[in-house]
């Protein structure tokens, strides 16, 4: 009985830190250009890539659908 509970207790301890890491992580996004064929993505990372520049005045959405509703107003986004 004193084994299972050590290995209960070994696996929360092993763990917490990855859930803790996961609940407090939240997701950005970015709107970014490929400068090669001008074409706009969302993207979760920030580009680090040079042929990918972040558009826009470089906000950092919280959502997907901000970020989605934000490039379309974005000009070099919506002249494509």
């Amino acid at each position: 009985m004193k084994l299972i509970l050590s290995a209960a207790i070994l696996a929360v301890v092993a763990a917490g830190p990855a859930f803790a890491q996961a609940t407090t992580t939240s997701t950005t996004y970015y709107i970014a250009q490929d400068s090669a064929t001008k074409k706009c993505t969302i993207v979760d990372k920030k580009p680090v890539e040079k042929t990918t520049v972040i558009v826009g005045d470089g906000t950092v959405y919280k959502t997907r659908t901000e970020a989605e509703g934000a490039m379309k107003t974005v000009k070099v986004c919506s002249s494509m």
